[in-house]
C-alpha cells in the first residue's frame, strides 16, 4: 500500500473548507481531508496565508489532472510532489 498524498493549495480558509466538503461529493473520498494553514515565509498576517487541503489517496485512484481542474474553481491548484 503506498502513501500517496495530494496537496491542494487554496487562497483562503473559506475556499479550503468548501473544497474539503466538495471532495467527498465529487470524488467520494473515504477519509476526511486535513486543512493546514501555510503562512508565507516571514509573514505573520493571516491575510498572507494560503491554506492547504491534504488528501490521502493510498489506492491511487484520484487523477492529479482532475484534482487540479477541480480546485481551479476556487483559484487553487494541486501542488506537484
Amino acid at each position: 500500500m503506498s502513501d500517496v498524498r495530494h496537496v491542494l493549495v487554496l487562497p483562503d480558509r473559506d475556499a479550503a473548507e468548501e473544497v474539503a466538503e466538495a471532495l467527498e461529493e465529487r470524488f467520494g473520498v473515504d477519509e476526511e481531508p486535513r486543512l493546514v494553514r501555510d503562512a508565507l515565509a516571514g509573514e505573520d498576517d493571516a491575510e498572507d496565508a494560503q491554506w492547504l487541503v491534504v488528501l490521502r489517496d493510498e489506492a491511487g485512484r484520484l487523477d492529479a489532472g482532475e484534482l487540479n481542474e477541480f480546485v481551479a474553481g476556487w483559484d487553487g491548484w494541486r501542488e506537484e510532489p
